[in-house]
């Protein structure tokens, strides 16, 4: 333990984080002020204070909260023998128990609500005593015996429960003290001992299960136990290990092996290897301002240091995901097929930027209230404070909204362009659209399946890409529907095999592969089931690009999984899957989103269907199809035909995109009208029907066909006129091969190529040399620039030789060389242990 203590040590003081926990002895009595004054601050963010509760945007949120202790207290009141709530059957279901405390903290947060309309439950003696004997019979009955807990879920057990105990202990402390004094250190040492994957009852920064947004959960929960217990040392422990939350991660430089955090180019990733800032990235926001909110006077941390980091998640990590109050769907993971989430998820991150907002101070604090207003007024569903946590959030977002002086102002530049690389995930966005790209790799999970949720996942880290335009309301074209209602073979910018999946329950008759006895142990929550189930990574290297400025440039080679890799190890009745091969570059420009595709086919001799794009409408909405085939004559609607260019139009939500079609083989265009149950990609949805008109653009190759190679171009808001434009248009593809994918557009000056094989490849007037990702820019002013990124995260140099005369250097990023040689400008770009960072340099003539 101490030899991991000293490297945890080590780790914060290098990310200059130890000066957050004051170093100095503190007195007992410290302890003792600074505790009570944490226990006052928990109560104050979940409950409110007198002068927030007494305004009037808090009255809903304070009814909901009366409400629910109000059934709460009639399901117990009508529990019969064995039961604390009418009808909760405890004993065999976790889920059940986390919902039996859950319950208990909702009828203790009632009783602490200051202020706001008179109830009477507040500060009911009565009723907190039944709270503190229900946690009583639940510990007595079904909690207290290590030997029958642990079952399912073990979220529950370390987190979950615990985080309702804590926070209902916090909240009824006086009277616990009074009427079951021990109590507290009773259920402490319970929690401690459900800390199964923790060493003696506490943290272990080594173990998989505590990283990233669940430690910080753990932590927050054992600051809140040494609160009660006034244990300095628990609190300052907790701290220390919260800590490590806010380094950034050095994928070079692991600590504790750990993968699960934020990244300098502002990807976030839990679970070791999924993209996942839009669920679990969000919930380490909530957490970490929480606790920042509830540390604040206590004297047992120096909050406001952290302040500026948490600020540059939001920046970096949160701003460029949100678009118009939504959260775009390549970060949620399994969260994809709920019901709640893209404004709902954003609603999250409105109320924890509100509360970071007043932490921090002067343009800071002004950036992040004007971000806020920005959210509120370009969001296409408005925001629910109800759903806020706490009142006092609720009072804060509505000072903001409410001020004057406070301008909306996105936090995004209007044109950007984000290679989150560390995550394998793209994001371009202009005025009237974003994009959203999904990769993987060897290092990044191709999706997330779990706990029944997200059942048909397989080809969402394949390419796969989401188009949103400006003025849409998101949930009619993205979110649960989408995935309900689009095929899973079929998601927009997906290759796939025509053959037919079935899911982790329809194989195995359970969520999850069971197998314990079999050498790679498959448990609910074994290591081989995350590894082969739950998140599965690709084993294709290349997955990367480069930025310039506002512009951007990806590139991955299709491969199959690692469970198909190593089916040889695996048992005889596991079901692995072969996928198709293509090797794919996607070039973010201004007007445009130009895809290369080549090799596309299949080894295995499967016929194989590229689909182009999906769009869906809700089914009477004014949809309509046009183009025009390569012999000038005029398209209308579904078919297949040798097109030139197509536009699909959803005159009811006022959107278009259009499609023009450089180098592509016959499309097949469909529009179809989907009905499927929502339960279909999540087995705890309600089983809702979902109707939907169908968009699909496809490429279809038969069985056995060669491969072939694709170019076409995305064009958002589109009209028939500029689509005809491309005729001759700007745009022209250089090479589109297995080896090399370029293209240059004469209008911005700009040649981008992404090159996957070893040796030299040429293409507009550049040489690179190797795997790289290469955006060159050529400006009336003399001036080029020129951005390199390593696309494998394994090179030590990328090379570029820029051809015609010599050109000198005007500005560049450190680590580049410049040199002139025989035939140009050789470029050296230093891509030692840069994780996929973009270098860029300047020129003169």
């Amino acid at each position: 333990m101490e030899i991991t203590r000293r490297r945890l040590l080590s780790a914060l003081s290098a990310a200059g984080l130890l000066t957050v926990i004051p170093s100095q002895p503190v007195s007992a009595a410290e302890v003792a002020a600074g505790s009570a004054r944490l226990l006052v601050n928990t109560v104050a963010v979940f409950a409110g204070t007198a002068e927030a509760n007494a305004r009037p945007e808090t009255a809903a949120k304070l009814a909901a909260v009366d409400r629910a202790a109000r059934t709460n207290l009639k399901a117990m009141d009508a529990a019969g023998a064995g039961e604390l709530f009418a009808g909760l059957v405890l004993g065999t279901d976790e889920a059940n128990l986390n919902t039996a405390f859950r319950r208990l903290y909702e009828v203790a947060l009632a009783t602490r609500v200051p202020g706001g309309a008179p109830s009477d439950l507040y500060q009911n003696t009565a009723v907190q005593r039944r709270v503190i004997d229900g946690l009583t019979w639940l510990h007595e009955r079904y909690y207290g015996d290590q030997s029958k807990g642990y079952y399912g879920n073990w979220f529950h057990w370390e987190i979950g429960i615990s985080q309702y105990v804590s926070k209902t202990l916090a909240f009824l402390c006086d009277q616990v003290r009074a009427y079951r004094p021990d109590l507290v250190r009773t259920y402490v040492a319970s929690m401690d001992a459900y800390l199964r994957n923790g060493i003696d009852g506490d943290v272990n920064l080594d173990s998989r299960f505590h990283t990233g947004a669940n430690l910080a959960d753990i932590t927050t929960n054992r600051i809140l136990q040494g609160a009660l217990l006034g244990d300095d040392t628990r609190i300052r422990k907790a701290l220390t290990d919260q800590l490590t939350v806010f380094a950034t991660i050095d994928p070079y430089h692991l600590n504790h092996a750990v993968t699960d955090g934020h990244y300098a180019d502002g990807s976030f990733i839990q679970h070791g290897s999924v993209a996942y800032t839009g669920s679990y990235g969000k919930g380490l926001l909530v957490r970490v301002v929480q606790t920042l909110k509830i540390l604040d006077g206590t004297g047992f941390a120096h909050g406001e240091a952290l302040v500026p980091t948490v600020q540059g998640w939001v920046k970096n990590g949160f701003a460029p995901l949100i678009f118009e109050g939504w959260m775009m769907e390549i970060v949620k993971g399994r969260a994809v097929s709920r019901t709640d989430t893209g404004y709902t998820d954003v609603a999250v991150v409105v109320e924890a930027v509100a509360d970071l907002a007043s932490l921090a101070s002067g343009a800071d604090a002004t950036a992040l209230k004007s971000y806020v207003k920005h959210i509120h007024s370009t969001s296409r569903s408005t925001l629910d404070p109800v759903r806020f946590v706490s009142p006092v959030s609720i009072a804060r977002y509505a000072d903001i909204i409410g001020d004057a002086t406070v301008p909306p102002a996105d936090l995004n530049a209007a044109s950007r362009s984000v290679a989150f690389n560390a995550m394998d995930k793209n994001v371009h966005r202009r005025p009237g659209y974003a994009f959203a790209l999904a990769r993987s790799s060897d290092r990044i999970s191709k999706y997330e399946y779990m706990n029944g949720e997200n059942l048909m996942p397989w080809f969402q880290g394949e390419g796969a890409y989401y188009l949103y335009l400006s003025g849409q309301d998101q949930t009619q074209a993205y979110g649960v529907d989408y995935f309900t209602t689009v095929s899973p073979y079929g998601l927009a910018g997906v290759t796939a095999p025509v053959e037919q999946r079935h899911t982790i329950p329809e194989l195995y008759g359970k969520p999850y592969y069971d197998n314990p006895g079999h050498p790679l142990n498959f448990t609910s929550s074994s290591e081989s089931q995350n590894t082969y189930v739950y998140f599965p990574r690709s084993t294709n290297q290349h997955s990367g690009g480069a930025v310039l400025g506002s512009y951007g440039a990806a590139g991955m080679m299709q491969s199959s999984d690692v469970a198909h890799r190593d089916q040889g190890l695996l048992p005889d009745d596991f079901v692995v899957h072969r996928n198709a091969t293509a090797t794919k570059s996607w070039f973010l420009l201004d007007e445009e989103i130009v895809v290369l595709a080549a090799g596309v086919g299949d080894s295995a001799g499967r016929a194989v269907t590229t689909t182009l794009d999906a769009r869906t409408a809700a089914p009477d909405d004014q949809v309509s199809v046009t183009g025009m085939l390569r012999d000038g004559r005029p398209w209308t609607g579904a078919g297949i035909g040798d097109l030139h260019w197509l536009r699909y139009a959803n005159a009811t939500q006022r959107t278009a995109v259009g499609y023009v079609f450089l180098d592509t083989p016959q499309v097949r265009v469909a529009l179809d009208k989907v009905t499927r149950s929502r339960r279909a990609v999540r087995t705890s949805n309600p089983d809702t029907a979902v109707t939907r008109t169908v968009l699909g653009v496809t490429v279809d190759q038969a069985p056995g066909a060669e491969p072939i190679r694709m170019a076409y171009v995305l064009v958002p808001n589109a009209g028939e006129a500029g689509l005809r434009t491309y005729l001759h248009g700007p745009l022209k593809v250089l090479a589109n091969t297995c080896r090399l994918q370029a293209l240059t557009h004469t209008g911005l000056g700009l040649t981008a190529a992404n090159s996957f094989t070893p040796g030299r490849h040429e293409a507009g007037g550049m040489r690179v040399e190797g795997p790289a990702s290469v955006i060159v820019r050529r400006e009336r002013r003399g001036l080029t620039t020129v951005a390199v990124s390593d696309p494998t995260m394994r090179r030590d140099t990328v090379s570029v030789l820029i051809r015609g005369r010599s050109l000198r250097e005007v500005t560049s990023d450190d680590k580049v060389r410049v040199r002139s040689v025989h035939g140009g400008t050789r470029l050296d770009f230093d891509t030692h242990h840069a994780y996929g960072q973009s270098f860029t340099v300047t020129l003169r003539g």
